[in-house]
């Protein structure tokens, strides 16, 4: 395995300007030297929910000169697909560093476009999915996913439909009937793992609906290692996609998701659906821990 001594780690958080909110991420903005091993040591080793490693583009990604590159995103316990929250603190680091503008990232999932833009408050990204699409999950998985969470049926919102959600990774959606349901989240981490591992799941999104175009979220990650992610952009994502296939909010739409409250670190996620393109465009405030 690669000798990671020397590797630069820088520590941002996503979806917040605050330090303490939003979710933390590792971003590695020169991982050319460094094997799969390395990255996964060093995920672990900073213990974020996910790390984000920079290599060179592949041959044809296009982009401007310099704002262009391979992404690859690894949590405590494995490399995923895609990272949302990881990609927008990588965005904002590449910012400070080179400037707001236009980037394109080659990930796991797909190509990835990032618009990055400054203001007095600091720095914004805005990442757009790959194309999502959202599928059934059978009646013996939900009961079992309701089980390990210890969530009885009842206390499910009907106007959510469970249903697997994609845009870069895939999210079981359950909708909450009350905030205080949401709120009162203790689940079987093992039990869940299983059930996701066997799904091919990377979150399961909790929601409940706050207003029109206004939710709160709750993520468990048992399969990254943590009991709960801070503020998820590819779950965001796949909620998106999930709210417009189901007629649940309007075609042209801008979502406002709350996350992390009830873990101490808030954070915003804004969610924006445009009429003729699936793609989902996920953004937020990001910010360097000291």
């Amino acid at each position: 395995m690669t000798d990671t001594t020397d590797t630069e780690v820088l520590r941002y958080t996503a979806f917040s300007e605050d330090p303490e909110g939003g979710n933390p991420a590792g971003v590695v903005l020169d991982a050319a030297g460094l094997d799969d091993g390395a990255m996964l040591e060093i995920a672990a080793g900073l213990g974020y929910s996910e790390t984000a490693f920079l290599t060179a583009p592949p041959e044809g990604l296009g982009g401007l000169p310099g704002r262009s590159f391979t992404v690859r995103y690894f949590s405590p316990k494995a490399e995923v697909p895609f990272c949302g929250h990881a990609t927008v603190a990588t965005a904002v680091a590449l910012g400070e560093r080179i400037g707001p503008g236009e980037l394109v990232l080659a990930t796991r999932a797909g190509t990835v476009p990032v618009s990055v833009t400054a203001s007095d408050a600091g720095f914004r990204a805005t990442l757009t999915s790959v194309e999502p699409h959202t599928e059934e999950i059978g009646a013996a998985d939900l009961a079992e996913a309701l089980a390990a969470l210890d969530w009885p049926e009842a206390d499910l919102d009907p106007s959510f439909p469970p249903r697997i959600a994609y845009a870069g990774a895939r999210h079981l959606v359950l909708g909450a009937a009350t905030r205080a349901r949401l709120a009162d989240l203790a689940y079987d981490f093992a039990r869940l793992e299983a059930l996701m591992r066997r799904l091919d799941l990377t979150t399961v999104q909790l929601v409940h609906r706050a207003g029109p175009a206004e939710f709160h979220v709750r993520d468990p990650f048992p399969v990254g290692g943590v009991v709960e992610d801070p503020a998820t952009g590819a779950a965001a994502a796949a909620f998106g996609a999930y709210a417009r296939e189901l007629g649940l909010v309007p075609e042209d739409a801008v979502l406002t998701l709350h996350q992390g409250e009830d873990m101490g670190r808030p954070g915003v996620l804004t969610v924006e659906l445009r009429a003729g393109d699936p793609r989902v465009r996920v953004g937020g405030a990001g910010v360097r821990i000291p």
